[in-house]
């Protein structure tokens, strides 16, 4: 019987390299994809992980490794499109060079390898694609100019394609973490609330992908519960309480 095989980007730290580790220990075979070729080999010395190198940004280098990937594997069963870059300090103020590179790796980066697999999952009417974003792309954020504009448009994409996909009998998920310990957010000169590990955050992106059905994954759940009721607040309640957080 073939293995369940699953391709991860952004898979060399984070998020995508725990995703991969926890669904390879699994049994499934694992597919990972980043720029960084060094790390990639290192993680590919487990048996059910396989290196394939890619920048994301690259529209037709995306769509080469995944027709490599498909001859090579046969088949990929879930897709998780996890690659993602933020550079707190160039967010303090409009950097406008720094917020097309965010978005052209948050946003145009996802949506170069959803392009990439487009019509293999339509083609064979079965499969799941799912997005990693953020709850911070609910509303806007201070000091954030460039990576919450790129993770709503994140959110915003994900959801129009469930829809898209849908008539294809192929799922789309959007997975949106709070905040977890990465090279990324220890960036950040906050102290970030319910702060879980990579291992966590791989754990409930596989029982979400898994074990339900559901098509947002949003963890932990004090997280869940602040960011629904901010998603409802109205703008005159909602601004206030973020300016008095950002004046104390």
């Amino acid at each position: 019987m073939n293995k369940k095989t699953i391709w991860i980007t952004g898979a060399s730290s984070g998020i995508g390299e725990a995703s991969a580790r926890k669904f390879a220990k699994e049994g499934w075979k694992v597919i990972i994809s980043a720029r960084r070729v060094e790390i990639l080999e290192k993680l590919s010395t487990d048996e059910n992980i396989f290196s394939y190198p890619l920048d994301v940004t690259d529209s037709v280098k995306a769509k080469e490794v995944f027709k490599k990937i498909i001859e090579d594997h046969g088949h990929v069963d879930l897709c998780i499109f996890s690659s993602g870059t933020y550079e707190r300090k160039s967010e303090k103020e409009l950097d406008v060079q720094n917020i097309k590179h965010v978005i052209e790796v948050n946003f145009l980066g996802v949506i170069n390898c959803v392009s990439a697999v487009e019509k293999y999952y339509k083609d064979k009417n079965n499969g799941h694609i799912a997005v990693v974003s953020s709850p911070v792309g609910y509303r806007g954020l201070p000091k954030s100019s460039g990576y919450t504009p790129s993770k709503a448009a994140l959110n915003n994409f994900t959801q129009g394609i469930y829809f898209d996909f849908k008539k294809f009998n192929v799922k789309v998920s959007l997975i949106t973490p709070g905040f977890i310990k990465t090279a990324l957010t220890d960036k950040n000169e906050f102290k970030m609330p319910f702060l879980k590990s990579t291992d966590y955050a791989a754990e409930e992106i596989y029982n979400g992908l898994v074990k339900k059905n559901s098509f947002e994954i949003i963890f932990p759940l004090p997280i869940k519960i602040i960011y629904k009721l901010i998603q409802i607040l109205p703008n005159k309640l909602y601004n206030y309480l973020i300016s008095k957080s950002v004046n104390r």
